[in-house]
């Protein structure tokens, strides 16, 4: 009558460990809300933002440079020649502007221009870091509960089991040895419980990192994003999107014209100056004091001749620049291409695990109900049951790693090929104008509608 008890309880036993394995409480926030939580907290996109802006102003500066410089000056002097005071006050107005430097000024601009491109090009890298990173955490806290919601099914069963096997020695059916491998379990299970359970918290922790808040209810994964046809075709689409890219052919592009400007360095320059002076002079020996206007209007053309070899390294300096930025861009191409290689294996990995252990826990579920059935007719020991019951929870607690490596793989392949970005993604929010405040300082103003039209970009932007 007992072993017809057993047998009949098994069957729900494994139903609940199978049920308990795969059901999943319904959620409300989804994998996009993170994303979109992370890219609005991230503060690391509101440095870098910061750096575009600064790279912004070295237009304005670089452009400067082609305007006069205005100032004024105001000296006194005083002068004891033998007892004989002499002094003298004068207040000048003076402006200077570079009439003709060969290009130098124009190469500046251009060298600016390129460091903003790719400027720009690095704050998109950093927002697909961000939003890598909050899908990262996401799929940890999902594959974490699931992962305690396995361990739980498990103690509950394994407890079940080890009440049944006391039930059994005590009408001696098995002996003391099954009932103390059934008690290891059930203290295994537990510990195991509490592993996923600090897995969990670490997710969690991870989670407000990235997204800035803790998770609440987690809706399950959507959909993996759609591939490319093939490898050759993601590699391609890597090579022409990916901002790492973008960013080292524009630095690229403004070490070859650090070259150019490095050679005109050597170029003449022609400078304009005029000034209205206005000068008082006193001799208090004569008692005489005197005042006078002086205007003044001159060209000055100069060129260095000689640097003491300051010059030629300065250009060969550049020369190697160049050389390295080429050779960086050619390094960041190789790397994307292995990024996407690696990405995409991952996925093909992820599937056929998938796959794999899939036939596992049919196998598996089917080798523990068997030996269960054959334990209650005294064929199969307790620690028979045991280990098919441990089998069966390692291959489901596989499967949720697996899944998650798969959904994370395809990010990571998105990520690669230059397309995590929230309007790729199409995540339905506002995002950063990274030319709003460049258009805003280009012409570098310093007070005018311009300059009202900067402050207009900076409270927009909340600085």
């Amino acid at each position: 009558m007992l072993r017809k008890s057993l047998k009949i309880l098994r069957r729900p036993l494994a139903a609940a460990l199978l049920i308990g394995a795969t059901a999943l409480p319904g959620r409300s926030e989804t994998l996009a809300d993170a994303m979109v939580d992370a890219y609005r907290h991230a503060a690391l996109l509101d440095q870098n933002r910061a750096v575009l802006r600064a790279a912004d102003e070295d237009v304005a500066t670089a452009l400067a440079q082609l305007r006069p410089v205005v100032q004024w000056i105001a000296q006194h002097t005083y002068t004891d020649n033998d007892g004989i005071d002499l002094r003298s006050s004068s207040i000048a107005l003076q402006a200077q502007i570079t009439l003709y430097d060969w290009g130098r000024n124009a190469i500046a601009i251009d060298i600016a221009k390129e460091s903003v491109l790719a400027t720009r090009a690095a704050l998109v890298g950093v927002e697909q870091d961000v939003l890598l990173s909050a899908v990262q955490a996401y799929l940890d806290v999902t594959s974490a509960i699931e992962q305690v919601d396995l361990q739980q099914n498990s103690v509950r069963v394994i407890g079940q089991e080890q009440k049944a096997a006391t039930d059994r020695f005590e009408v001696g059916e098995i002996t003391q040895t099954d009932v103390a491998q059934a008690d290891a379990a059930l203290a295994a299970a537990r510990a195991s419980l509490a592993s996923a359970e600090g897995s969990l918290q670490v997710a969690r922790e991870s989670y407000l990192l990235a997204t800035g808040k803790m998770p609440g209810k987690l809706a399950p994964p959507p959909p993996t994003p759609k591939l490319p046809a093939n490898l050759a075709a993601a590699r391609d689409i890597g090579q022409r999107t990916h901002p790492s890219i973008e960013q080292a052919r524009r630095q690229a592009a403004a070490a070859e014209l650090g070259v150019a400007a490095a050679a005109a360095e050597r170029n003449p320059q022609l400078t304009g100056t005029a000034a209205i002076t206005r000068q008082r002079s006193n001799n208090n020996a004569m008692l005489d004091t005197r005042y006078g206007t002086n205007k003044t209007v001159s060209l000055e053309m100069s060129q260095t001749i000689y640097s003491g070899g300051r010059l030629p390294s300065a250009h060969r300096k550049a020369m190697a620049q160049r050389d390295s930025a080429r050779a960086a861009l050619l390094n960041v191409a190789r790397q994307v291409n292995d990024a996407v290689g690696v990405a995409w294996a991952q996925i093909d990995v992820a599937r056929a695990q998938i796959s794999s252990i899939d036939e596992q826990i049919v196998a598996a579920q089917k080798a523990f109900e068997g030996v269960s059935e054959e334990a209650t007719l005294g064929a199969r020991t307790t620690l028979d049951v045991l280990d098919a019951e441990q089998s069966l929870l390692a291959a489901r607690a596989d499967k949720i790693t697996a899944q998650a490596n798969l959904q994370l793989a395809h990010y990571q392949l998105l990520s690669a090929m230059g397309l995590l970005t929230v309007e790729n993604l199409k995540l339905g929010i506002p995002t950063y104008d990274p030319s709003a405040y460049y258009n805003a300082v280009q012409d570098a103003p310093y007070t005018s509608r311009q300059g009202e039209s900067l402050d207009r970009v900076l409270r927009a932007i909340g600085k």
